[in-house]
């Protein structure tokens, strides 16, 4: 028998007889399962969540559950195909045994593996201080039962809701909040909302946007403290200002953490920014060796990507999870002749205060931007973003239908600026500074540090 056809009998035996463990019962889990039934794995399947509930879709969270019109419980995501799943949910996944491939549990036991895909996804980052983020009328968003919750709290009328960071989803909470009728107040300790995916002239526009709804909007403000009464009911905010606001209700829209607290010593290149893996969603353990059994999909994931010098992105948008995980199933279960790369081109889409706003690319790469369509002052509009001559990704306001013709260039690496487009063009379309927030600013990320008395028996660890 010759090497080659040995391999297929190996690959055609472990679709049989394989035992494969996703860990994150959520979007890229569930779209993983699917596509491993659909390109005929048949063997023990099981999927493990920390959450009691089956998949849902949490974009409408921010949205349609918040506003009311849909159920926090009615967002259970469709299923494409029956998987034959052992479904292990409400139960944490807490530490990883890879010398004898085995997922440890909180409820004591162990799952072995041949195959692992990790899409432990990320977390709502909490108030700073334990004590204040326990009072009455203090959320975060992330679980349904945090929309179901905060969506209660909307309803009953709230004095003033205070939400704290102009990201995509704290803007979308001061919309709804617009919409219905509550007095609102967003802090953001930077330059305007939106800064960091899009930039400070975008910043700008969506703070003209926010203001014109009527959101009282302080930027470069923190808060410092929040005070409750005797009840624990949070009644005041503390801003770094020196004023003080009277809320009932504060939303911490701070940002997500990622999930890998469950793959501490495991030897896994897994941290702050994630865990790293090839564009074939193979995991890379702490040295920087690609694994063959653990791959990674989803939030959680970091990788590199052709288009933007090969530097290692996470992206936190639906379209990765879903083609991430499609990635890996095909990965896991075939020959490396038959692997494909996880290559996405990001997509985001945001509706808030009336406006579409939707981009493609990793916009936060370029350094200039250009409008090229429509009008800034009318919100509607289209913006290119570039970076070293090439357009590296764009944005639109209520020009949505635009974006395929900006995804062609940013796939091609089109020039920047790029040619007008024929149509409704901007009327000054001379790139500017993007203003993007400095990445170099200190952040909490571990300490890599490497190990060993002699060159040949060198490793890496945390710090």
């Amino acid at each position: 028998m010759s090497t080659a056809s040995l391999t297929a009998d190996l690959v055609r035996t472990f679709r049989a007889e394989g035992r494969i463990v996703i860990v994150g019962a959520s979007l890229a889990g569930l779209r993983a399962a699917e596509a491993l039934r659909e390109k005929g794995f048949r063997g023990s399947l099981t999927l493990i969540g920390d959450e009691p509930h089956e998949p849902y879709d949490r974009p409408p969270l921010s949205k349609q559950v918040l506003r009311g019109s849909v159920r926090a419980d009615h967002t259970t995501l469709p299923r494409m195909r029956a998987i034959d799943a052992d479904w292990r949910l409400g139960v944490a996944a807490t530490g990883l045994d890879r010398v004898n491939r085995r997922v440890l549990l909180a409820a004591g036991d162990a799952v072995p593996y041949d195959r692992l895909l990790i899409t432990t996804g990320v977390r709502a980052r909490p108030w700073f201080n334990p004590t204040e983020g326990a009072l009455h009328g203090v959320f975060t968003l992330r679980t349904c039962e945090d929309a179901a919750r905060l969506q209660a709290a909307l309803q009953a009328g709230p004095k003033r809701v205070l939400v704290v960071g102009a990201g995509f989803v704290g803007s979308e909470m001061a919309s709804v909040c617009c919409e219905l009728g509550l007095p609102v107040t967003v802090a953001e300790r930077g330059g305007g909302p939106l800064v960091g995916p899009l930039g400070g002239v975008i910043a700008d526009i969506a703070a003209r946007m926010q203001r014109a709804a009527g959101v009282d909007l302080r930027v470069g403000v923190s808060v410092e403290a929040l005070d409750g009464d005797a009840g624990g009911r949070v009644r005041r905010a503390r801003l770094s200002e020196g004023t003080t606001l009277d809320v009932d209700v504060v939303v911490a829209s701070l940002g997500s953490i990622r999930n890998v607290e469950w793959l501490a010593g495991a030897g896994l290149a897994a941290g702050f920014w994630g865990v790293g893996c090839d564009a074939g969603c193979r995991a890379f353990d702490i040295n920087g060796v690609v694994t063959d059994n653990i791959f990674v999909a989803g939030d959680i994931a970091r990788q590199p990507h052709v288009l933007y010098e090969y530097q290692f992105i996470s992206m936190e948008h639906w379209d990765n999870a879903v083609c991430g995980a499609q990635v890996a199933a095909n990965n896991m279960i075939s020959l490396e002749t038959d692997r494909r790369p996880h290559l996405p081109l990001p997509s985001f889409w945001s509706a808030q205060f009336g406006v579409n706003i939707k981009g493609v690319g990793v916009c936060s790469f370029g350094d200039e931007i250009a409008f090229t369509q429509g009008s800034p002052g009318d919100y509607r509009f289209a913006a290119a973003y570039g970076h070293r001559g090439r357009i590296v990704g764009a944005v639109t306001f209520n020009h949505g239908k635009w974006l395929p013709y900006y995804a062609a260039m940013i796939e091609r690496s089109a020039p920047f600026p790029p040619p007008p487009p024929g149509y409704d063009q901007a009327p000054d379309p001379a790139p500017i500074p993007a203003r993007f927030p400095d990445p170099r600013v200190p952040t909490g990320i571990p300490d890599v540090v490497l190990t060993g008395h002699d060159p040949t028996s060198r490793g890496a660890e945390f710090h």
